[in-house]
């Protein structure tokens, strides 16, 4: 059960980047926070890629015969930048619980285009427990009452979540496109799609904003730390793809939700029952999947 110790890493790891990059936004504003993300990142990728070299002795890994590496990497690249610029979208249209209710249905597209993409077809009862743990970010962060039937809203979230699900499994169409071990393919298709995503942001950014490129190197000791916590994140993100199904890495990912509710915890906020309804429900639905759903 690597895999899951792996992607319980991610999660918190990207709880801390998320909450670094909530402060670049309000200093450099959303673009130049979402490319510190890739731009800052990737000397770090490197590095781990790097340290994997070193420590397994293993030369940079080959694409398998007839593999589609780059083709996958960046689809997932150029997805994941949709993903993220569409997620902004919806949340200028509807609240933080409306954008979080339709993103987190990820787990469910992901299951989908698992199936479609790398035939890769979860079990029924993996379904199931992904169907639970859903149903608990749903509990948890939609109050009663709550519109969720806004069709701007539910269509640019739809399609977010759609983009980020699509991302992980080209991710890991990758990774299973390389030869040699796990640590040495998922670091490799790391860097590679950093660089991709660098570069496609560094060309938008000099046209469009260069306002916002110039702002993040103005606040680079923040912009290291988002850079750095993104790239470990991801590194793990990606151990955990190259691992088992992105269906599986990203309804573990869920309890994300239960760790930044913890952070609010510490500040002070108190806990509803509704809340501590949906993660039950989220522990369930992952409890499952860890126990019956492989």
């Amino acid at each position: 059960m690597i895999w899951a110790l792996v992607t319980l890493v991610a999660a918190a790891a990207q709880t801390g980047r998320n909450a670094a990059q909530q402060g670049l936004t309000r200093a450099i504003g959303t673009l130049g926070a979402t490319q510190v993300r890739f731009l800052f990142g990737l000397p770090f990728a490197c590095l781990f890629l790097l340290g994997v070299a070193l420590a397994t002795g293993e030369p940079l890994p080959r694409p398998r015969a007839g593999a589609s590496t780059l083709w996958f990497t960046a689809l997932g690249a150029a997805a994941q930048i949709g993903a993220t610029a569409l997620m902004l979208v919806t949340m200028k249209r509807a609240n933080f619980a409306v954008t979080t209710a339709w993103l987190k249905t990820e787990p469910v597209l992901v299951a989908l285009v698992s199936a479609a993409l790398l035939a890769e077809v979860p079990s029924s009862v993996a379904m199931l427990s992904i169907a639970v743990a859903v149903a608990g970010v749903l509990v948890m962060t939609v109050k009663p009452g709550t519109r969720l039937g806004d069709m701007g809203a539910a269509g640019t979230g739809l399609v977010a979540a759609g983009l980020f699900g699509l991302s992980a499994v080209a991710f890991r169409g990758a990774i299973l496109g390389l030869e040699g071990g796990y640590l040495i393919r998922a670091s490799s298709v790391l860097v590679i799609s950093l660089a991709m995503q660098t570069g496609m942001l560094l060309i938008w950014l000099g046209i469009f904003d260069r306002r916002a490129l110039v702002a993040s190197f103005t606040v680079w000791r923040q912009s290291l730390t988002a850079g750095f916590l993104g790239a470990f994140a991801s590194q793990f993100w990606f151990l955990g793809f190259s691992l088992t199904s992105a269906a599986n890495v990203r309804t573990l990912a869920l309890v994300e939700v239960i760790f930044a509710q913890g952070l609010a915890m510490r500040m002070g906020q108190k806990t509803t029952l509704r809340q501590g309804i949906g993660m039950a429900l989220i522990l369930v639905g992952v409890g499952a999947l860890l126990r019956l759903g492989q």
